[in-house]
């Protein structure tokens, strides 16, 4: 007998980056709606909160190489859903190869299975051919986009009718912590992935140096792990930025760091629907950022909490830095209105829709 109370949960990880922190909050949500959750992680990568069981097939497979290591992790993964008898799968991985998705697709069988779509940049998740797109999701349950541009670039690309779009929740802090030890007196904020090919670290810094908002005393703190920490340290060096910069590894706890900071700050190339946005404005923090493809633009009203400048532009990203830090009127009108902007995106609210679509026949 089909079980509709179980739910799988299939993620990358469960650490560092926004779609493994969604994944995190996703069973949180849905184990408070009564489900019961299992978490299947392919890596072994374990930073974010969640609830229910986890399978973490990295650490399951941490011996085996290769191809050989994924057709394990797939068998394993077929007989863990059968013998569990769960009907229900959410996968929130990216899915770029068409080969390793039909072998998925075979693993999934008949399930009623939602896909998730965290960025813009479609090729992530769909084959570039539309007939291999209808062949993997066209008789999903549901394709899940974190922005309402995403679900239009879906529908219009790929011909996919299933295509819908629930944000990305947020957590509200409950209090107000004590200012962590060791950072700036005055700063702003990235916090993220260190990977300048996506995330434009690049035009971050030149942005900062060009605002010159160091001169004035606020240094600019960059907290995250990633492949490109020693470019960006080199790059730092070289904008001879290295009195006004501290850089700190991802902290599990991040809400600290983002209460204390004048504003928060995205340069990325392309988004979904930014956790970094909303984690922000939830805390209480304005927001600067480039107007991306995609997600700034549903979130960041322009000096209503934040302010939002046209992408890859440093000149135009350095003068709303500038504006932020020296205007005290635009500043306290865009924090004050930080946490109802985004009062939409609760946990509640966001766990209402998901229970709304889990419920369809």
């Amino acid at each position: 007998m089909k079980n509709n109370n179980k739910i799988a949960i299939v993620s990358a990880s469960l650490g560092v980056g926004g779609a493994e922190r969604f994944a995190g909050l996703l069973s949180i949500m849905l184990e408070s709606l009564g489900y019961e959750i299992h978490n299947i992680i392919i890596l072994d990568h374990v930073d974010y909160d969640f609830k229910g069981t986890l399978i973490n097939l990295g650490k399951l497979f941490a011996n085996d190489q290769g191809i050989f290591r994924a057709v394990k992790k797939g068998k394993y993964l077929a007989r863990y859903l059968s013998e569990n008898s769960i009907e229900t799968i959410i996968d929130n991985r990216s899915r770029p190869m068409f080969v390793r998705e039909v072998f998925t697709k075979w693993i999934y069988g008949n399930r009623k299975v939602y896909f998730m779509v965290h960025s813009s940049s479609v090729e992530m998740y769909f084959p570039s051919l539309r007939f291999q797109a209808h062949y993997l999701y066209k008789k999903a349950a549901g394709l899940i986009c974190v922005s309402k541009t995403i679900e239009e670039t879906v529908r219009r690309q790929f011909k996919l009718k299933n295509a819908t779009t629930i944000y990305n929740p947020v957590v509200f802090p409950e209090a107000t912590f004590e200012k962590p030890k060791d950072i700036p007196e005055n700063y702003v904020l990235y916090f993220g992935r260190l990977e300048d090919e996506i995330k434009n670290l690049s035009l971050l810094l030149d942005a900062f140096a060009k605002s010159k908002i160091y001169e004035g005393g606020i240094r600019l703190l960059l907290i995250g792990d990633g492949t490109d920490k020693d470019f960006i340290q080199s790059k730092i060096l070289q904008l001879n930025l290295e009195n006004h910069v501290q850089l700190l590894p991802f902290q599990k706890n991040i809400v600290p760091y983002i209460q204390y900071a004048r504003c928060s700050l995205l340069t990325s190339r392309f988004e979904g629907f930014p956790m970094s946005v909303i984690e922000s404005l939830a805390a209480g923090t304005p927001v600067v950022s480039v107007d991306c493809e995609t997600g700034p633009r549903e979130i960041i009203k322009n000096e209503v909490n934040g302010l939002l400048v046209p992408n890859h532009n440093a000149a135009a990203f350095a003068t709303a830095l500038k504006m932020m830090a020296t205007d005290e009127n635009l500043y306290q009108t865009c924090k004050n209105n930080s946490k109802k902007s985004v009062e939409h995106l609760s946990l509640k609210s966001i766990a209402q829709q998901w229970q709304q679509l889990l419920s369809q026949i």
